[in-house]
């Protein structure tokens, strides 16, 4: 990781503003590797630095990667005045860092939300370009037809007229399928479904990319991502898996 300056690094803890590490600096309540740090300018590389705020070591993290097992009734957005939202089910210091959702869940569907700060990886996981695959368990409104994962694979054409990439239609039972998509059309699941004569009753998604949703993870939950997760989220080949 390249250095940065230190208000800007301990700023992006969610725990204090420039301001005030600026005033923590200016009175020697901060140390850099064991020794005072009286400059909130100096340059600190996360990777290999040690600061403290008043004898506390303060764990130092560019970004942050937060699965959330979104449940129903919240709404995928950073601020709503009437309604929860995914960033009010996570603590408050790591809601101040700026944290949003990438990628959006109707307010009705359950299931993985990743929470972050980093916008440049938020750019690469949304982008039509890539093509990343989004897997999700839907329960519809009546028994699934034979033909209904050649009617997905085909790309199906939606009202208004859009047309769908192929999609993978895997039954689970007789109402329940797994589906995984490569794009994000507005609603798409429900109208893919709803073009086939169905309507969707439940819609939970239980992967991004190569990273499935942590079953230990009960509705409201959430834990941060291992680096493992992080990479395969950010590699092509974890897109690829599946």
């Amino acid at each position: 990781m390249s250095k940065q300056r230190l208000d800007k690094l301990l700023a992006a803890q969610g725990r204090w503003s420039r301001r005030e590490v600026r005033d923590l600096t200016d009175r020697g309540l901060v140390t850099l590797n064991g020794a005072p740090c009286r400059r909130a300018d100096t340059k600190v590389d996360a990777d290999a630095d040690t600061v403290a705020v008043g004898g506390q070591e303060v764990p130092l993290r560019e970004h942050v990667y937060i699965m959330l097992h979104k449940p129903a009734g919240v709404v995928s957005a950073t601020r709503d005045d009437s309604r929860p939202t995914v960033v009010d089910l996570v603590p408050p210091e790591l809601g101040r860092r700026g944290l949003f959702p990438a990628g959006r869940l109707d307010k009705d569907t359950t299931g993985f939300v990743l929470l972050t700060d980093d916008g440049e990886l938020a750019h690469r996981i949304l982008s039509p370009r890539r093509h990343i695959p989004k897997t999700y368990q839907v329960t519809v409104d009546k028994p699934l037809d034979a033909g209904l994962a050649d009617a997905f694979a085909g790309g199906l054409v939606l009202d208004g007229g859009d047309r769908c990439l192929p999609a993978e239609l895997a039954p689970k039972g007789e109402r329940e399928a797994e589906v995984i998509l490569r794009q994000g059309m507005y609603h798409q699941i429900k109208r893919m479904f709803a073009a086939c004569g169905y309507e969707v009753t439940a819609l939970h998604r239980t992967a991004m990319g190569g990273v499935p949703l942590d079953p230990a993870l009960a509705p409201g939950q959430w834990r941060e991502l291992t680096p493992d997760e992080v990479a395969a989220l950010e590699s092509p080949l974890g897109f690829d898996k599946k």
